[in-house]
């Protein structure tokens, strides 16, 4: 027998607490030897508390180092930050794991779909790094590191070998985006290079997607940057029903937190008609990463049994309420549970990070100057040079245009200005820049060194340059 093991529950907002009762019957009928400590989280707990997520929780987790969390509602474009992000990035859970699997009973376009998405989970525009620098213009960081790169990957291949999986796709955009994802797909293939037993390809994240909704069936575990594995992973949940038969888990390398990944939907919240099967494969998917697969595969079997015998709640096309499918699987559970070879592994090792890279062998040959000039009518009147700096480029929204021509484009009133020397300068050259234009009334409100390893540029060219 397993001994007990204690999990946090956030059963979270609007059908959050429907469903995880559900999930904590079924547990219970199976005899899982889990034992709840609850914690709240999400709306609620904000109009409670004052707060979307207490210290009181995330101290909860981090003692348990395991949680199952219900759907937490976020407010759209003001409010709090997500419980969701808030949560990844206080425990740093790297991963999310989304597996995406047909299911028995549940008529879809395509019947062979077992994809995993392995999701880089910190970084990206998610890291949520945002400024007005104009009244007119927003700018975001996407930000992309050599370590949480190297960390997914890492994962996303310990994985595949433990599971069997024999293909790993990594998805990005680096055809566009040369250094951001350009850097994550440089991670990838030297992570690659130590699985010789596991094939390693790469796709542009328009194709994937193309090709995802073709025929599904080619692909094995993919592997993403944030937010395009946000996007791909939902696309992938279409492929077999929809968010609410799709688990995800956050894993970390000291904590891991299992959840839902569909929303709250306030609107049927109380009617009894809630899906659970989302939450109870996200639990299932926990209790792998626990050890205790013998537990899942049962739950598991009583759960494809009651699909298999029409039993469905209706976002799937069925008629049972909550509380009826519930019931449904609880009735199919045998007495004991049945050792079978387990789907997952209770411990991934991913290891350390890579250390920092020094960027001491650069040379520091420029700036990137952001500035407001509300004259459309005429070029920002940028000082041509400015001791070694000399004004090479200027682009509005991308793209160039100084040197003239200027492009029949829609002008704002933000411009990226561009001083190159023509050998190494120091920071003191560039604070020399920003003087004059201070001097010239010119507001600019964010500078970005420019550098080269050797002869190579470590910044991109502005569309038209």
């Amino acid at each position: 027998m397993n001994s007990t093991r204690r999990v946090t529950l956030i059963r979270g907002d609007g059908i959050g607490p429907e469903i995880t009762d559900a999930v904590v019957r079924i547990f219970d009928a199976a005899r899982v030897p889990i034992e709840w400590e609850e914690a709240a989280a999400g709306l609620a707990c904000y109009h409670e508390h004052g707060t979307p997520l207490p210290q009181a929780t995330l101290d909860s987790i981090l003692r348990n180092r395991v949680a199952l969390k219900g759907p937490t509602t976020t407010p759209v474009g003001e409010g709090f930050k997500s419980v969701n992000v808030t949560i990844r990035k206080a425990l740093d859970l790297f991963a999310n794991v989304r597996p995406t699997k047909s299911l028995p009973g549940i008529v879809t376009r395509f019947g062979n779909v077992d994809i995993i998405v392995v999701r880089e989970n910190i970084e990206d525009t998610y890291g949520a790094i945002e400024h007005r620098q104009t009244p007119d213009v927003v700018q975001t960081l996407r930000i992309i590191t050599r370590q949480g790169s190297t960390l997914v990957h890492r994962y996303a291949f310990e994985m595949a070998r433990q599971l069997g999986r024999r293909r790993v796709t990594c998805v990005h955009k680096a055809n566009i985006h040369k250094h951001s994802d350009g850097l994550f797909l440089e991670c990838f293939r030297a992570v690659a290079s130590e699985y010789p037993d596991i094939v390693a390809d790469d796709l542009i994240v328009d194709n994937a997607c193309m090709q995802l909704v073709v025929r599904p069936e080619t692909f094995d575990v993919l592997v993403l940057p944030n937010l395009f594995g946000d996007i791909v992973s939902d696309l992938c949940a279409g492929l077999v029903g929809g968010l609410g038969v799709a688990p995800g888990g956050n894993i970390g390398r000291h904590h891991a937190v299992f959840e839902a990944v569909h929303g709250s939907a306030p609107d049927i919240a109380g009617k009894g008609i809630a899906n659970p099967t989302a939450l109870l494969l996200s639990a299932l998917q926990m209790l792998d990463h626990l050890g205790m697969s013998d537990y899942a595969r049962r739950i598991e079997q009583a759960l494809y049994a009651t699909l298999k015998a029409d039993i469905r709640t209706r976002d799937v096309g069925g008629t049972a309420t909550t509380q009826q499918f519930t019931d449904a699987i609880v009735a199919r559970l045998d007495d004991s549970p049945h050792q079978t070879q387990p789907k997952h592994r209770s411990t991934i090792t991913v290891g350390e990070p890579p250390p920092p890279t020094s960027s001491a062998i650069w040379s520091l040959v420029g700036a990137d100057v952001f500035v407001e000039w509300n004259d459309l009518d005429r070029l920002p009147a940028m000082p041509e040079q400015v001791g070694p700096l000399a004004l090479r480029m200027m682009s509005n929204r991308g793209t160039k245009v100084y040197p003239p021509p200027v492009p029949p484009i829609t002008m704002v009133n933000w411009y990226r200005c561009r001083y190159l020397a023509e050998s190494p300068i120091a920071t003191a050259d560039v604070h020399a820049l920003l003087e004059e234009l201070e001097r010239h009334g010119i507001r600019w409100m964010q500078v970005e060194l420019l550098c080269t390893d050797g002869e190579t540029p470590m910044f991109s060219k502005a569309q038209g340059e």
